[in-house]
């Protein structure tokens, strides 16, 4: 495990200030003192923080939520059905999965085909944050994060997501390929093996979306996320902030195994029409 790393938590309706001494599931580099929150929105609180900033804000600190632990079959039924569905679809596109890095590392020169960011899981019992490292099919050029902050005026989604339909940060050709069909997201299958993510549920957040979320968007935090869901199987990215938290707050209240296949196929048939991904 990494050494304890103290971070700062934020004092805002989901944690509170003080030094707080943690050992995070993954090691967070050392940042300077971040910004104060700079204006309240309705549902959301605009924030400017970089994700690494984010992070140590979180580490430690009370989410204000607990995580929805009821229903033990069909929470035993869902981890099942997430460990055989994961690993046959892993051994299933391991040889295709092998063939896209290959292509990936052939538009991007330098650059490993996979990609990981920080993320924020199903919060634990006691209501602190839970980090997790996703991984991706690398979809745009390296040192994408970098960029960011010079294309914050040109965001084209609303509250804390990011969004740009033509994004001059993704790989030319095989990169806007596979973010329209989420192919990107297939690696996820891992986090989904080892149980940081289910097949089914809310996408989880970065560290600088989480600290901008008011106490309802909070919510998604009660359940494990997903590699597919409500989201996922209706507008995607043409769908506004408010519209993904009303898709998984009622993913969260009618949650049953039938509707999660539902969504399995749903999920499916998104990322072959490839409507509304960006």
């Amino acid at each position: 495990m990494p050494p304890a790393i103290e971070g700062r938590a934020l004092d805002a309706t989901h944690g509170h200030a003080g030094a707080v001494a943690v050992t995070p599931e993954e090691a967070v580099p050392e940042i300077s003192e971040p910004k104060a929150i700079t204006e309240e929105k309705a549902g959301w609180i605009q924030a400017s923080v970089t994700d690494a900033e984010a992070a140590h804000m979180l580490l430690g600190a009370d989410s204000g939520v607990r995580p929805l632990l009821s229903r033990h079959g069909y929470r035993t039924a869902k981890r099942a059905f997430d460990i055989v569905a994961s690993g046959l679809a892993i051994a299933v596109l391991l040889m295709p999965g092998l063939v896209l890095s290959a292509a990936i590392c052939a538009k991007s020169p330098g650059a490993g085909p996979l990609y990981s960011q920080l993320r924020v899981g199903r919060v634990r019992r006691d209501g602190t944050y839970r980090l997790f490292r996703m991984w991706k099919f690398r979809s745009m050029v390296p040192h994408a994060d970098e960029m960011l902050k010079e294309l914050q005026d040109s965001n084209e989604a609303d509250g804390p997501l990011f969004k740009i339909k033509d994004d001059p940060r993704v790989i030319p050709g095989i990169g806007t390929f596979i973010r329209r069909h989420s192919i990107d997201e297939l690696p996820q299958l891992l986090n989904v093996f080892v149980g940081q993510m289910s097949l089914i549920g809310p996408r989880p957040a970065l560290p600088r979306e989480i600290v901008q979320y008011g106490e309802r968007a909070m919510q998604r935090l009660r359940v494990k996320p997903g590699c597919g869901g409500a989201w996922q199987a209706g507008e995607r990215s043409d769908s506004t902030f408010d519209g993904m938290v009303d898709a998984d707050l009622e993913y969260i209240e009618k949650s049953s195994l039938s509707h999660d296949l539902g969504l399995v196929f749903d999920t499916v048939r998104s990322m072959l029409d490839g409507k509304g991904a960006y």
